[in-house]
């Protein structure tokens, strides 16, 4: 693959093209994303061009550039947490039926949560998380369930990264991180009263395989409210259901 006197190779280009975008930003112009990857305007545009004819990348009306349908659907047909997504769903319907706000399933990847889908209510309480949104591991339920029943390393750079405060509630510190991991894998679950926002609280509970590997989170976004953290009995329950109906085969590495 041709490569540019730095050693950069058209690919690496490319995948830094589809990183310019984010959940906030899915539609930029090709001079936003030249700035985003450090790429001269005339290669930027060229490898949009081309990206965009195998529908990899899409153009509005204006112009402006967007990631393809194509690309989202090689995604789905490659991506190995479809089965669990599909097996969770009726789950999370029960559940979502019940809370009336939302519900939510993450999975590990790298040093954050990453949302595979979310359930919402019109009248919902505020949820920043959205699907293929991710979050980090210390400050939302779904990412410390995660990381108490991730691998020992992963732990153990999270606690020596410094952590970003969303709220005065958010953990900040090694130790009472350290605290509430323990508490999670004792107790079953995360209870994180206004973690994100003041007037959220997430509880999340550990979904396993067969082989009792912890391969995701399933978790609520209610109000932070002492009468919510009864949802937690109905997660649990929506959490055994999930492992029971999973197939037998890995479906997370």
């Amino acid at each position: 693959m041709a490569r540019k006197p730095t050693g950069e190779s058209v690919l690496a280009r490319a995948v830094r093209i589809f990183e310019a975008f984010t959940p906030e930003e899915p539609v930029l112009q090709v001079s936003e994303i030249a700035r985003r990857t450090g790429l001269h305007l005339a290669t930027a545009s060229r490898l949009v061009a081309e990206l965009a004819a195998h529908g990899l990348l899409a153009r509005d009306d204006d112009r402006r550039v967007r990631i393809g349908v194509r690309l989202w659907e090689l995604a789905l047909r490659a991506s190995p947490t479809a089965t669990l997504r599909d097996t969770a769903m009726p789950f999370m319907e029960d559940v979502h039926a019940v809370v009336g706000h939302h519900v939510q399933l993450g999975v590990l990847d790298g040093d954050e949560v990453i949302f595979l889908e979310r359930l919402s209510a019109p009248k919902g309480v505020i949820n920043y998380t959205r699907i293929a949104g991710r979050l980090p591991l210390h400050a939302s339920s779904s990412g410390l369930v995660l990381l108490a029943h991730g691998p020992a390393d992963l732990r153990d750079r999270i606690l020596a990264a410094p952590m970003q405060a969303y709220t005065a509630n958010t953990i900040t510190t090694s130790a009472r991180l350290r605290r509430a991991l323990a508490d999670i894998r004792k107790q079953g679950f995360a209870w994180c009263p206004g973690h994100i926002h003041e007037e959220a609280l997430g509880v999340a509970v550990p979904v396993r395989d067969a082989r009792g590997t912890v391969v995701a989170a399933l978790s609520v976004i209610v109000p932070n409210t002492a009468e919510s953290r009864a949802v937690t009995g109905i997660l649990m329950t929506a959490a055994r259901g999930v492992t029971r109906s999973l197939p037998p085969s890995p479906l997370i590495h």
